[in-house]
């Protein structure tokens, strides 16, 4: 096979392994819809200018360089939570911080195109 055509391969594996890799934590939309048609709290971890430029219907912004700093902003641990960033990266990122700081229902919800219509 010649070195081009293993290199291309190479190449599409290592893209395909990325883009599963940062969407492989991301809930089923149908468990995100019901969380949050069931009263969940709808977090954007994205920057203040991401969600300035758009961000889902009642949700609130907590950064994700903000978010164990303000855990107080999330109430009950217990409460359920449904997170969403661009891609669901940063969402997954946040859901570890919840988690390890006691936060016992959160989903990730994947990027803002994942989730469900309001």
């Amino acid at each position: 096979m010649p070195m081009k055509s293993v290199s291309a391969i190479l190449t599409i594996v290592v893209l395909l392994s990325l883009t599963l890799a940062c969407h492989a934590g991301n809930a089923d939309p149908a468990a995100v819809h019901a969380k949050i048609k069931a009263g969940a709290m709808v977090v954007d971890v994205r920057t203040p200018a991401e969600f300035a430029s758009g961000a889902y219907q009642g949700a609130i912004n907590i950064p994700l360089d903000q978010v164990e700093k303000r855990l107080a902003d999330f109430g009950d641990r217990k409460r359920p939570i449904v997170l969403y960033c661009r891609s669901g990266h940063r969402a997954g990122l946040a859901k570890a911080i919840l988690e390890s700081n006691g936060f016992s229902d959160v989903t990730n919800g994947g990027g803002l195109k994942d989730m469900p219509p309001r």
